[in-house]
């Protein structure tokens, strides 16, 4: 399944990237989303993560990073989100807490966020209905 989305509706924040799209292709095995400036997000199921590097040739150590881990059958826990300094300030962490709610959704998954800046990302979002895919403390 290939979804092409303006950058803008796909995250609901303002970019002055012009005439960017989302392309995000789900498969069993992986997540994509690809922007006009070579931003990828990719979801490692193996080791839990989704992560974005900034282009080739970058080394584990300058990627933007979301960890997860399932707690229980179907639940999951949004631990941390860390995108390296040069980095910052372009869209980063919103593309990464995008792609696992994204995933929660596609997944029927419910999850626990313990990291302040998906919770906020989520909070900046309640027309996503992204509330419906927490667990009810």
């Amino acid at each position: 399944m290939l979804a092409v989305l303006p950058i803008e509706m796909a995250l609901k924040i303002p970019f002055r990237l012009s005439g960017c799209t989302l392309r995000t292709t789900l498969s069993p095995a992986s997540f994509t989303s690809r922007s006009c400036s070579s931003l990828r997000v990719e979801h490692d199921r193996l080791n839990r993560r989704f992560t974005v590097s900034p282009g080739s040739g970058a080394g584990p150590q300058d990627q933007a990073v979301l960890l997860y881990r399932f707690t229980a059958d179907k639940q999951v826990d949004l631990m941390s989100t860390f995108v390296p300094e040069t980095f910052r300030g372009q869209g980063v962490a919103a593309l990464l807490s995008k792609a696992a709610m994204d995933f929660l959704a596609e997944e029927d998954l419910k999850a626990n966020v313990s990291c302040w800046y998906i919770q906020k990302f989520i909070d900046e979002h309640p027309q996503n209905k992204y509330q419906d895919l927490l667990l009810n403390d």
